[in-house]
């Protein structure tokens, strides 16, 4: 990206002042390098996210902001329903609630690596994973609708995972607001035999080692310690959210029109928060965001079955679960008066500082776990959110590596077997029913997640605490 025509705030931050018809400006959070390296469409994205109505403050684009689908990927904007603010299918995405969660095993990495070919096996012999894959649970109109209601806490009910789980998972497991009568039937279909699985793109499940620790207050309080195993788990709401964005962003395009809202790009399809089809779209919106919180938990379930197996002294607890393709209603200080929001997190994943109420005791001191996930064969981040990142983007930070070429561009560079083959040579052992998807999922198809958490660090969006290597990845 030219630096032109963008003020410069620090050495973490820039600005792009408003102008014509933004009503606030937009923030970008990147270093010189990764400046250079967002793509144009990310500052055309941002600056359109800051013309729509009732927007708050400013529009941000995180360090690792890529082009999406009205909104960058990486893009957080926060909308005031009493200033006439708009809910936006795009400002969202179609993965509705994508997210990650890091289980603690208790394990040292010498004892995983022992059995490290068997564990890779029965994981990827455990957990479905690929395009269209399906699970073992099916649900029918009853389990659906109660499936989207409850959330992890439906899972929990019925024996996939521990209660103690439900405190470490944002919204205690369950979204409040989930409309189940608002997601329709072939949203549902699609959902129907999914629970429970990984799907495809940039989802998986790791097994990992800590290789480095930045804050030992912290990291002790998550309860991380140099050389232990952790498994992290990266999915989404799959083809129910992906159906809930696809017919929700039709019908915002005509309701926009209805309520005179000027588009500068049809993707940015939205409708006022209080209108019929804005509070329809939350409560779809909502239950999607269950249905994800549903499926992390039951991969949890799953994965604590294969560990059962092959260690039985271990019990991976979970250590938090967080979301970064959501829309909540949250209350922000503005200009020193606290105001209800509904913060638009696409590709950005919530980070609460310490002494929030909304975090669970054991958080209270540190700010909550904010997980930073890599792509295949490079390193992913534990952070903490920082009471600083209230003021700076509404307690946001950024949520992974960000593309930095498409999945076409990638399967033209490498092959699946090759890179399957090099990351073997490595020590981390792949495991996935497509290496057309490996090929796509290329470790150097996607920016430097080292320099994109640094970034987010310095400009105090969150507090680095630990870095994770692979040593075994399930990829759809």
């Amino acid at each position: 990206m030219d630096t032109q025509g963008l003020e410069r705030i620090d050495d973490t931050a820039w600005r792009i002042p408003r102008d014509g018809a933004m009503h606030v400006p937009a923030i970008l959070f990147a270093d010189a390098a990764l400046l250079a390296e967002m793509d144009e469409k990310v500052r055309e994205q941002i600056r359109n996210v800051a013309t729509l109505p009732g927007i708050v403050k400013a529009a941000w684009a995180m360090p690792d902001a890529h082009w999406g689908y009205g909104f960058p990927i990486g893009g957080v904007a926060a909308f005031d329903p009493a200033q006439g603010g708009v809910v936006s299918a795009g400002g969202v995405g179609f993965d509705i609630s994508c997210g990650v969660r890091t289980l603690l095993t208790g394990l040292r990495r010498e004892q995983v690596q022992a059995e490290a070919e068997r564990l890779a096996d029965a994981l990827f012999g455990s957990i479905p994973a690929g395009v269209g894959s399906t699970g073992r649970i099916h649900l029918n109109d009853a389990a659906m609708d109660a499936m989207l209601e409850g959330g992890a806490s439906w899972a929990v009910g019925r024996g996939y995972g521990w209660p103690e789980d439900l405190e470490r998972i944002e919204e205690n497991g369950r979204m409040e607001g989930a409309r189940p009568d608002c997601v329709s039937a072939h949203a549902k279909k699609r959902q129907r035999d999914e629970i429970g699985t990984l799907g495809s793109g940039n989802h998986y499940l790791e097994v990992q080692h800590v290789a480095a620790i930045h804050d030992p207050r912290i990291a002790g309080a998550f309860g991380l310690r140099e050389g232990d195993v952790v498994v992290s788990i990266h999915c989404g709401s799959r083809g129910l959210g992906h159906q809930i964005g696809t017919e929700f962003l039709r019908e915002m395009a005509l309701a926009a029109q209805e309520y005179g809202i000027h588009l500068p790009d049809r993707e940015l399809a939205c409708a006022p928060i209080d209108s019929p089809v804005g509070q329809r779209y939350l409560g779809a919106m909502r239950a999607g965001i269950n249905c994800a919180l549903a499926n992390r938990q039951v991969i949890t379930h799953l994965t604590r079955e294969v560990f059962a197996r092959i260690f039985p002294e271990a019990e991976p607890k979970l250590l938090y679960d967080v979301s970064h393709n959501t829309c909540k209603e949250e209350t922000h200080d503005v200009d020193g008066q606290p105001r209800r929001l509904f913060v638009h997190r696409k590709g950005a994943t919530r980070a609460f500082g310490p002494g929030h109420p909304s975090l669970p005791a054991v958080f209270r001191d540190t700010g909550q776990p904010v997980i930073i996930g890599g792509s295949m064969g490079t390193a992913s981040y534990i952070l903490a959110g920082t009471a600083e990142s209230e003021a700076r983007a509404f307690s946001s930070a950024c949520h992974g590596a960000g593309r930095a070429m498409s999945r076409h561009q990638s399967r033209k560079r490498w092959q699946g077997r090759a890179l399957v083959d090099e990351l073997a040579g490595r020590g981390i052992l792949i495991r996935s029913p497509s290496l057309r998807g490996v090929a796509e999922e290329a470790p150097g198809a996607y920016k430097d997640v080292s320099a994109v958490v640094q970034v987010a660090d310095r400009a105090g969006l969150a507090k680095l605490v630990a870095r994770l290597e692979p040593m075994i990845t399930i990829k759809g």
